[in-house]
């Protein structure tokens, strides 16, 4: 009997020349994108002084990823990923290239601008779940969970680091900011020109009406149990965290905290976020894919409560820091397992579901916190939104569903 050839380990993360350019091209093009997202609202009061016009940008960028979220879901099933990521980063370079030469004529207007952010929000819509979804395609099955952290910490870090650059860059001239978002979604580009994504034959799902595909793939994740429990799980957190969020802002400007306070408490989420990303890897070898999805839950259930009790913005900034440390590995669970659970066909619709319900979610808290900051005393808001997080810990922790997460790490493959 002959016996079977050793099978040879997989190319570690770090030697991994492919997913290095995609992680690296990445990173440029996610600092770039923040360093512009904090200067248009600068931009639209310097020319207009109009609060509402500033509205109206940002908010553009956030409707333009709503509308644009299950069709994008569809053309990345439908079509060639690593095309739609290139297209995607050409069409912010050149967008941002037009709002650089009209800041610099000085013919910048607001429609201008609200262009410019729908085809920054479309291209995010468009990339995320590419992204994902040709992940399993450039790492080996057991890397997967530390690419998805890694990827975490990537966002976190250009979050950060744009957000802090992009005030100063605007200080030193109005266009300079979207120039070096130009030049970072150009550097991009090149990248990921060279990262080698296997191709694909268009799928079936490019072959009826947008909206029948779209829905069809809706009916997939709601009908996969485990995929439609943790989505469940994740919308119901992220809304109460997100009305628990504005109410603490609230709370704190009433109780005469200051300003730089506030900000650094704000920032504090950030520092976390990148902290968790980083022990994302760890922590979820650790506590298992259950363990770390249930940590998130009672962490931000126990903790915002003390909220109440601090009048300091700097503490409430290390409460929030720790709060931050654990969604990163709920996240690397949650999209390991599914990703693996997903046919190829179908992982872009599925990103792009997640990503749509949560952000439905995380803009209807601040709705619901600003409502029960105005009905109640700001300490029974921020109560009210710890016991939703507490209910929400206590279903999730009691559900068989997410224990069979367990199940699935302690087998090494997905379960069945």
């Amino acid at each position: 009997m002959t016996a079977a050839p050793p099978v040879s380990p997989p190319v570690p993360l770090s030697r991994n020349r492919d997913y290095r350019l995609l992680w690296g091209s990445q990173a440029l093009s996610e600092f770039g994108f923040h360093t512009a997202l904090i200067a248009f609202p600068l931009l639209v009061l310097a020319l207009t002084g109009s609060g509402a016009a500033s509205g109206l940008v940002m908010g553009t960028i956030a409707a333009a990823q709503m509308a644009a979220g299950l069709p994008a879901g569809v053309l990345v099933d439908a079509y060639d990923r690593k095309a739609i990521m290139l297209g995607c980063e050409a069409a912010q370079a050149v967008s941002a290239i037009s709002l650089v030469a009209a800041v610099w004529a000085g013919a910048a207007t607001v429609w201008h601008m609200v262009v410019v952010a729908a085809v920054f929000g479309a291209s995010a819509a468009l990339f995320e779940p590419a992204e994902n979804a040709s992940m399993p395609a450039l790492v080996a099955d057991e890397q997967l969970p530390t690419a998805v952290a890694m990827n975490t910490a990537r966002a976190s870090m250009g979050q950060l680091a744009g957000t802090a650059t992009g005030g100063f860059l605007f200080a030193v001239g109005r266009f300079v900011p979207f120039l070096v978002d130009a030049v970072t979604h150009t550097l991009s580009f090149v990248g990921l020109l060279f990262v080698r994504l296997p191709r694909r034959e268009r799928s079936a799902a490019g072959a009826g009406p947008l909206g029948r595909e779209a829905l069809a793939g809706l009916r997939w994740v709601w009908r996969e149990r485990r995929i439609r429990v943790t989505v469940v799980c994740a919308v119901v957190l992220n809304l109460f965290f997100s009305a628990f969020y504005l109410v603490v802002i609230v709370l704190a400007e009433s109780r005469g905290v200051p300003s730089g306070e506030v900000g650094v408490m704000a920032a504090m989420l950030g520092v976390g976020g990148v902290a968790g990303a980083l022990l994302a890897p760890v922590l979820h070898r650790r506590l298992g894919p259950y363990g770390g999805i249930i940590a998130v839950f009672w962490a931000l259930a126990l903790l915002a409560p003390v909220t109440v009790l601090m009048d300091s913005g700097y503490l409430i900034g290390v409460l929030f820091a720790l709060m931050a440390l654990f969604p990163p590995t709920a996240n690397t669970a949650i999209m390991t397992d599914q990703l693996l659970r997903t046919p190829d066909e179908l992982r872009g619709r599925l990103t792009s579901t997640l990503v749509l319900a949560c952000g439905a979610a995380g803009a209807a808290g601040p709705a619901l916190g600003g409502s029960l900051a105005q009905a109640l005393p700001g300490d029974r808001a921020i109560l009210l939104c710890s016991a939703g997080m507490a209910a929400a810990a206590v279903l999730a922790t009691v559900s068989p569903t997410l224990r069979t997460l367990s199940r699935r790490h302690e087998a090494g493959r997905p379960a069945d």
